[in-house]
């Protein structure tokens, strides 16, 4: 094995640790739960400053009274973000799937998908340079981790791309698809020719094992 083919293996390796890593800590609670908990403990942070507030105010101590009110509000608006994010993973709908081959509608390129997000959770600079906001729906969408196929994009390994950008073959997409990621994120192709997702990814994501619907007129 050359330097560069231990390099290549080593990053694949580290793609399934972080896999691995991320299914162990889903056991304790699916996709979303981490922000639930958190709104969950500013909601008790926030009932703990108003029984200082009264007694601040009991006190007379308005100096400290307005501070842990505006402490207060901080939180509060903090906390009704974090709940609205955990409500999104929780009610997320997506129109793709993990193993899903898809299509960009701009640049034209092969892809299947490896993750998802119910809105975009890349930072306002990403969003800025993607020019995110003038999508149909804007940031508020679902958003792919997507392999890109390097035949159709030799440069772009992983691509994060809105929904709105992705495009489902009219018919079942058989044809080879090439990238070092498969083999560790995908036990194979079903007959449809997407890829079926290895259980951590599944478990990653909490997204149930998709059936591949049964054509009697292959059987004729």
């Amino acid at each position: 094995m050359n330097l560069e083919q231990y390099d290549i293996a080593q990053q694949l390796r580290e793609k399934l640790t972080e896999v691995e890593e991320e299914s162990i800590r889903l056991q304790e609670g699916k996709r979303g739960s981490s922000a639930k908990s958190e709104a969950q403990d500013k909601g008790i942070s926030i009932i703990r400053l108003r029984a200082d507030l009264q007694n601040a105010i009991d006190s007379e101590d308005y100096g400290l009274a307005a501070k842990l009110r505006d402490e207060i509000s901080k939180l509060e608006a903090e906390s009704l973000a974090v709940s609205a994010k955990a409500l999104a993973f929780e009610n997320a709908e997506y129109a793709f799937r993990l193993g899903q081959k898809l299509r960009h509608k701009t640049f034209g390129y092969r892809a299947v998908v490896c993750g998802m997000d119910p809105i975009c959770c890349e930072s306002s600079s990403w969003m800025e340079a993607a020019e995110v906001e003038k999508l149909p729906r804007g940031s508020n969408q679902p958003f792919y981790q997507v392999l890109v196929d390097a035949r159709t994009h030799p440069d772009l390994v992983v691509a994060y791309v809105a929904e709105d950008n992705l495009l489902a073959p009219e018919k079942p997409d058989k044809e080879r698809f090439d990238h070092p990621y498969i083999s560790f994120l995908y036990y194979g192709a079903d007959t449809a020719g997407d890829f079926i997702p290895v259980k951590q990814l599944r478990e990653k994501y909490n997204r149930p094992r998709h059936e591949v619907p049964f054509d009697s007129q292959e059987e004729d």
